[in-house]
């Protein structure tokens, strides 16, 4: 295995990109879908069982590891990939958006923000510098720049505002980043939803040559056609030779969607989430357990499927679980999840090399949209 960080770009249909990013600690194929383990723990699910279901590569959160319990912690500890049995890549994002959204009282400058804990109103402050002082602890492989995500809808001076102050911040996190052999620092596109700033920021960011670039300030309450617009704009301004990160996105067909217009990775808490609260994700689109449709259906949620969440329990217990509040109908629903999303992706993969990626995402979506209730 290489030292180095690199990407290579094995192959396209149209705007559909299949590649590869390796690091010393492994290989990530793309377009990949990064399970979310936030403070260090993929919810309701032992790191095996997400590593048997695909996954390369998961993130973690800088904002809540600093929080709890402490980076310097974390450090001593043998970092984030010991300490959470991981041995594969860690993406971690910078922190801001969590600041932004989950922090009260914080006060933004120039120099970074300072804000209070949502836990114990602790206060802490945030810089690109101590944002990637606190990453470089963690020992993440790719670590994020600092940036300002405001939510839309916003006003173009607001959008701009942020847009600037964004790739100030990105400057100053590569240059504590510096050059670290093996890791890469990623910049993020901001711009809310006006494709001119999009661009102007893409442009800027590429000019720094770093070795990855994210998406951000997306799927904050804009509608999908409007994201989807914002990546047709967005994804052709940026350099084809290096990975292209969506941050926060998003549903089966947002990844599908956002895949057909050149987008390489991915993260959201959503199959997770979903699953703690009865929802699941399959082939036959979107299936909620706590209906009482379910409640003598002895059919697993997928026959066909190589995950046992999906394939050994009858819906009529899962249905039973989720009333119940048993932790082990999140636990099934989480790991029937993720496994639908690792299948998806490696669909895609399939489907980009095989040169039919335009046929897969029809006959995915014609599966959503036929679905699979019994009747009963």
């Amino acid at each position: 295995m290489t030292a180095e960080f690199s990407f290579k770009l094995l192959a396209t249909d149209g705007m559909a990109r299949r590649g590869e990013i390796t690091m010393p600690r492994g290989s990530v194929r793309t377009p990949a879908f990064m399970p979310v383990g936030t403070a260090g723990t993929v919810k309701a699910m032992y790191m095996d069982q997400v590593k048997e279901l695909g996954a390369d590569i998961i993130l973690g959160n800088t904002y809540h590891l600093m929080l709890r319990p402490g980076a310097e912690r974390v450090a001593k500890l043998g970092g984030l990939h010991e300490f959470a049995r991981w041995e594969g890549p860690i993406l971690t994002d910078s922190g801001g958006f969590q600041v932004m959204s989950l922090a009260s009282l914080r006060k933004l400058t120039e120099e970074g923000v300072t804000f209070t804990s949502h836990i114990d109103g602790q206060k802490f402050f945030l810089s690109p510098e101590r944002s990637i002082e606190i990453q470089g602890l963690l020992d993440s492989d790719i670590q994020m720049q600092l940036d300002e995500c405001i939510a839309l809808p916003a006003s173009r001076d607001e959008m701009k505002r942020a847009m600037e102050l964004s790739l100030r911040w990105a400057e100053r996190s590569a240059a504590a980043f510096g050059d670290q052999p093996g890791k890469a620092m990623f910049g993020i596109v901001q711009g809310g939803d006006d494709p001119d700033l999009r661009v102007e920021s893409a442009n800027a960011l590429k000019a720094m040559n770093l070795k990855g670039y994210a998406i951000g300030g997306l799927a904050v309450g804009e509608p999908q056609d409007v994201m989807l617009r914002m990546l047709e704009t967005t994804c052709p301004a940026m350099p084809e030779d290096r990975p292209r990160y969506l941050m926060g996105v998003g549903t089966p067909d947002d990844l599908i969607e956002s895949v057909a217009r050149g987008v390489d990775m991915f993260d959201c808490v959503m199959p997770t989430r979903a699953g703690r609260h009865g929802l699941a994700y399959t082939r036959h689109g979107k299936i909620n357990l706590r209906n009482a449709r379910h409640a003598e259906d002895p059919r697993p949620l997928d026959e066909t499927s190589d995950c046992p969440a999906a394939r050994d329990y009858s819906r009529a217990y899962l249905h039973h679980l989720v009333k119940c509040g048993e932790a082990l109908g999140g636990m099934l629903l989480t790991w029937n999840n993720l496994a639908y999303y690792q299948s998806l992706m490696a669909g895609m993969r399939g489907a980009i090399e095989a040169g039919r990626f335009a046929d897969f995402r029809a006959e995915t979506r014609e599966g959503w949209a036929r679905g699979d209730i019994a009747a009963l």
